[in-house]
């Protein structure tokens, strides 16, 4: 795993969001406690600094960040619409690999590695 997928999901989970369902963890989780919180928040800000470390400062704004309902929407609008990957990458300010990743979590390309070779 790298380092911005790491960051994002680590960062949800700080928010206390399920970083693969969107959804606000329910009070009376572990993700709920302010101990919990604190650590995460600590876990981000290492991630962070690790990133800037390693040289992923040229990175879109909104890397590893986490997707919300409103911009899975949009992307998928948009997508639809028939804007392009490195367009799509510049509107929701995240790299061509995160949108990529992102249309085909949300079913709307293949998976990579079953595109047929051409």
């Amino acid at each position: 795993m790298q380092i911005p997928e790491a960051l994002e999901i680590v960062r949800a989970l700080a928010d206390g969001i399920d970083p693969n369902t969107g959804e606000i963890f329910p009070e009376g989780t572990p993700y709920q406690h302010p101990q919990v919180i604190r650590a995460l928040m600590t876990a981000v800000q290492a991630l962070e600094q690790r990133r800037n470390d390693k040289g992923y400062d040229h990175l879109p704004m909104r890397a590893g960040k986490a997707w919300d309902k409103a911009e899975d929407e949009q992307l998928v609008r948009d997508f639809e619409a028939g804007v392009t990957l490195v367009q799509l990458a510049k509107r929701h300010e995240r790299t061509r690999g995160s949108i990529r990743s992102r249309l085909e979590k949300l079913g709307k390309i293949p998976p990579l590695g079953n595109l047929p070779i051409k």
